[in-house]
C-alpha cells in the first residue's frame, strides 16, 4: 500500500532505503518488495535525492529537488502529489459517475490547466494506452484491463516526475497483466516508475532495480546508488478546483441518483411552497385592498377643517403622558377633574387668505378636485301654485360638489357620474339632482321640491329637470323689527319676486358610474351646487344690514342672547358675512400622487409655530395603514409557521449530504490522491448542496405557481375575487436564494467532515 509521509533528518541514501522506506516514503505489508523501474545513476532515480528519515528514528530532512519537506504545509503536499506523482492503483480507483475522459482530465483540472489543453492531453494519454475510441464511456462500461489503462492514462496526463504503481496487475488476468506491464515498461523509458508487487517473476522480468523487503526492512538491493546531493530548487504549483468544476462533478453524481435527488428537492421545497403561497396570497389580497383603496378611499378627500385633531407623534406622547397621570380604578373616594378638549389634543386651524391662495395654487397633477364647505345658510323658496313655500336646505341634502382644478370644472364629476337626463351645470345657478345606483332618492328631497311623496312612488326624469326655486338674499329675507332686532320676513311672494333673488334650476340628473364603487356626495341622493353659488350669496350677504349689525354687536341680533367670540364668528358665517370656508376637501389624483400633495401641504407649515400650523386629516391613509398593518401581521405569522419547514429541510439536507459523503468516500480519496485540497473537497460537496438548493427552490416555486390556479378558482367561487394568488417574480428569486443558502448551510458541516477524511483510509473504503 503506497503512503507518502514526512521525513525530517538527513541520512545517506542507503540509510533511507533501510530505515525509512517501509514507514515513510512507502509502507509495505510483510514479504512485499519494491521494484524500481527507470534510469539509474544521475537520471530520474537520483532526482528524489532522499537524505533523511523519521523523527522517531532520530532522523533528519527529506529533500526533494533541493527543497526540504520539513516545513511543508498540507497544501504543499497536495500540490506535490498533483505536480510530481502519478498514482496507478491496484483497484483502478476511477470515479464511477464521470466519463473516462473526465477521469483523465481531473488531475489536470486541479493543476489549473486550461480546458482546451487538458482535453487535448487527456485524449493523447488515452490514445497512448489504446482507449481513444472509448472516451465517452463510463468506467463501468469497460473491462478490468481497460480501466487500468484509464488509470495509467490519468497518471500520465499531468506529466508527473514519478509514477507509483500499487500492484497494477493484481486484479487482472495473465494476458492483460502482460499488456499492462509492457505499457508500464514503455512508460519507464522516460519516467521513474516505482512499483509494489508480490509477483517476483514480474519484477525480475521488467525491473531495472529490485529492492526486497522482509518485516519492513530492506534485505537486498539489486542496483544500489551512491549518495549525491542536488542543489536544484523547484517550486510547487498550487492545486485549485474552481466552483464550476465542482458543480460539474456534483451534477454528474446527482445524475446517477436522479430519483433520490428529486425526492430530496421536493422534500426541501415544502417550506418554500408554503412561504411562496403565503406571499402570493398576501400580495394578491394586498393588491385587492390597494385596488379597493384606489377605487374607494381616494374618494375620501384629504380634509382640512378649522378644528382638527393633532395626531402627530409628539402630540400622541403628550396625550399618553396626560393619561398616565391618573391611576386606573383608584380606591380614592374622590372625583378627578380633567379637560376633555385637552385630552383630545384639538388644534384650531387658522385659515388665512394666504393659505387659501396656497391651496388654490397647488399643482394640478397632485390634486384633481377641491370642494369648500361653508357655513352660509341658503335662504330658499319655491312656488307651489299660487303659494310660496320655504325650502329647508338640510332636507335637500344641499351641498357643493367638488370642482376640478383644470379648465373643465366638471371633469371630476364626469369621471364618477353618468348624466341620465339633462346636463352638467354650466353656470353658478345650475344645480344637479343626484340619485343612487338603484335610481333612488330620499323622499325628503322630493317633498321639499314640492312633490306629493305620499301619493307617488316614482317620478319621471323629465318632470324633475327644469324644476326651479330661488335663493333669497339677506336684506329681503331678514327684516328689522320695531324692537331693533332682526326677524324672518313672512312676505314670501315679495321675497320670491325680488330682483335680488337668484333663480336655481335643476339642469340634470346624475348617477354614480357602475365602476365607481362610492359616490362622492351624500348617501341617499340630494341636490348639489357649484361653489360659485355660495360665493355669490356671501358677496351679497357681507354688505347686508343683518351682517353689519351682527359684526357690531356681541349679542345675537335675532335673539339678543350674549355670545362669546367663537359663537359670534359662527353666527356671522351662518349669515354669510365670512367667506372663509369651514372645511376644505382635496381630492388626490391617486394614491401615488397623494403623498406629493401631502408634502406640498406640509411645506406650508415649515418655520411656523405649532399654533399657526395647518393640520389635515387623511382618513384614507389611516384606513389603508390599518389594513396594511393587519395584512403584514398575518403574513409574518404565517411565514413564521411555514419557515419551520425550512429548518426541517436544513436538517434533512445535512443528513443527506452526510450520506453522500459516506457514499463518495472513495471518490474523496481519489481526489486527494490527485492533489485536491481540503477546500476543494469542501467545494465539491458545497456544489452538490448548491445544486440541490437551487433545484428545491425552483421546484417549490413551480409547484407554488401551479397551485395558485386552483386556489384562485376556489377563492373566486367563494368571494368572486379574481386572481387573488399572485406570485411576484422578485419573491420567487428571493425564495430561491433563501433555499440555496439554507441548503448550503445544512450541508456545510458534512462537507467539512468530508474534507478532513484521510486519503489512505478513504481509498481503502468500499
Amino acid at each position: 500500500m503506497l503512503e507518502l509521509k514526512n521525513i525530517t533528518k538527513a541520512y545517506t541514501v542507503g540509510d533511507v532505503v533501510t530505515k525509512a522506506l517501509d514507514d515513510v516514503t512507502l509502507s509495505f505489508r510483510e514479504n512485499e518488495f519494491v521494484a524500481i523501474l527507470g534510469t539509474s545513476g544521475s537520471g530520474k532515480t537520483t532526482s528524489l535525492n532522499i537524505i533523511g528519515g523519521l523523527d522517531r528514528y532520530d532522523s533528519g530532512d527529506l529533500i526533494i529537488n533541493g527543497k526540504s519537506t520539513k516545513m511543508f504545509k498540507e497544501r504543499e503536499w497536495d500540490a506535490y502529489r498533483n505536480n510530481s506523482i502519478g498514482f496507478i492503483f491496484q483497484s483502478y480507483n476511477l470515479i464511477s459517475h464521470m466519463s473516462i475522459l473526465a477521469n483523465v482530465e481531473m488531475g489536470m483540472t486541479l493543476s489549473g490547466v486550461s480546458a482546451a489543453e487538458k482535453h487535448k492531453r487527456a485524449i493523447e494519454a488515452l490514445e497512448k494506452v489504446g482507449l481513444k475510441e472509448h472516451i465517452g464511456k463510463k468506467p463501468n462500461q469497460l473491462s478490468g484491463g481497460q480501466m487500468q489503462r484509464v488509470a495509467i492514462a490519468r497518471a500520465l496526463a499531468n506529466n508527473p516526475d514519478i509514477l507509483l504503481c500499487d500492484e497494477p496487475t493484481g486484479a487482472l488476468d495473465t494476458a492483460t497483466s502482460v499488456q499492462i506491464m509492457d505499457l508500464i515498461k514503455e512508460i519507464a523509458g522516460d519516467k521513474l516508475v516505482i512499483m509494489v508487487t508480490h509477483n517476483p517473476e514480474l519484477a525480475e522480468k521488467y525491473a531495472d532495480r529490485i529492492v526486497k523487503f522482509s518485516d519492513g526492512k530492506v534485505i537486498s538491493d539489486s542496483n544500489p546508488y551512491s549518495t549525491s546531493e542536488s542543489k536544484k530548487e523547484f517550486s510547487l504549483k498550487k492545486t485549485s478546483m474552481s466552483f464550476l468544476t465542482a458543480l460539474k462533478l456534483s451534477a454528474n453524481n446527482i445524475k446517477t441518483k436522479l430519483g433520490r435527488a428529486f425526492l430530496t428537492s421536493f422534500a426541501s421545497s415544502i417550506g418554500i411552497i408554503g412561504i411562496a403561497l403565503i406571499l402570493s396570497l398576501s400580495v394578491g389580497f394586498q393588491m385587492q385592498i390597494d385596488k379597493f383603496e384606489a377605487d374607494m378611499l381616494q374618494q375620501m378627500p384629504v380634509l382640512i377643517t378649522q378644528q382638527s385633531m393633532n395626531l402627530d407623534a409628539e402630540a400622541m406622547i403628550q396625550m399618553n403622558e396626560e393619561q398616565e397621570k391618573f391611576e386606573s380604578y383608584p380606591d380614592d373616594e374622590k372625583i378627578f377633574l380633567y379637560d376633555s378638549m385637552q385630552e383630545t389634543m384639538m388644534h384650531t386651524n387658522k385659515f388665512t387668505d394666504e393659505y387659501l391662495e396656497y391651496v388654490k395654487n397647488m399643482d394640478k397633477s397632485y390634486c384633481k378636485g377641491v370642494s369648500y364647505s361653508r357655513l352660509v345658510n341658503m335662504n330658499m323658496l319655491r312656488q307651489d301654485g299660487s303659494n310660496y313655500v320655504p325650502v329647508t336646505a338640510g332636507n335637500l341634502n344641499f351641498a357643493p360638489y367638488p370642482l376640478s382644478l383644470g379648465k373643465d370644472t366638471n371633469a371630476l364629476m364626469n369621471e364618477h357620474y353618468d348624466v341620465l337626463w339633462g346636463n352638467m351645470p354650466e353656470n353658478s345657478t345650475d344645480i344637479i339632482l343626484i340619485i343612487d345606483s338603484k335610481n333612488r332618492i330620499n323622499k325628503s328631497v322630493m317633498t321639499e321640491l314640492g312633490y306629493d311623496t305620499e301619493a307617488l312612488t316614482e317620478i319621471n326624469f323629465a318632470d324633475i329637470v327644469g324644476t326651479q326655486f330661488k335663493v333669497i338674499m339677506n336684506d329681503d329675507y331678514y327684516v328689522k323689527t320695531e324692537m331693533g332686532i332682526y326677524s324672518f320676513n313672512t312676505d314670501y311672494e315679495k321675497m320670491y319676486n325680488s330682483p335680488q333673488s337668484l333663480t336655481l334650476n335643476i339642469c340634470g340628473i346624475i348617477r354614480p358610474k357602475e365602476e365607481s364603487p362610492m359616490a362622492m356626495m351624500t348617501d341617499g341622493g340630494g341636490l348639489s351646487y357649484n361653489d360659485t353659488l355660495a360665493q355669490a350669496v356671501i358677496d351679497n350677504a357681507k354688505n347686508s344690514e343683518i351682517v353689519k349689525a351682527q359684526l357690531a354687536s356681541d349679542t345675537n341680533v335675532m335673539s339678543t342672547e350674549p355670545m362669546d367670540e367663537e359663537t359670534k364668528q359662527q353666527t356671522i358665517a351662518y349669515l354669510g358675512g365670512n367667506e372663509i370656508p369651514f372645511a376644505i376637501q382635496l381630492y388626490p389624483q391617486d394614491f401615488e400622487t397623494k403623498d406629493k400633495m401631502l408634502e406640498y401641504l406640509d411645506k406650508f407649515n415649515e418655520n411656523l409655530t405649532d399654533e399657526d400650523r395647518i393640520l389635515y386629516t387623511d382618513t384614507a391613509s389611516m384606513i389603508s395603514g390599518m389594513s396594511d398593518g393587519i395584512m403584514d401581521g398575518i403574513t409574518i405569522v404565517l411565514i413564521a409557521f411555514a419557515g419551520t419547514n425550512l429548518i426541517v429541510s436544513l436538517i434533512m439536507i445535512a443528513i443527506i449530504t452526510y450520506t453522500s459523503v459516506l457514499e463518495r468516500t472513495k471518490e474523496i480519496g481519489i481526489l486527494k490522491a490527485l492533489g485536491a485540497r481540503k477546500k476543494d473537497i469542501t467545494r465539491v460537496f458545497n456544489a452538490e448542496t448548491f445544486i440541490l438548493g437551487i433545484a428545491s427552490g425552483l421546484l417549490g416555486i413551480l409547484i407554488a405557481k401551479a397551485l395558485t390556479f386552483p386556489i384562485n378558482e376556489i377563492i373566486y367561487s367563494l368571494t368572486e375575487l379574481k386572481d387573488v394568488a399572485q406570485l411576484k417574480i422578485s419573491h420567487s428569486v428571493i425564495l430561491i436564494v433563501i433555499s440555496t443558502i439554507l441548503t448550503m448551510l445544512g450541508g456545510f458541516i458534512p462537507a467539512r467532515m468530508a474534507s478532513k477524511r484521510n486519503a489512505v483510509d478513504a481509498l481503502r473504503s468500499e
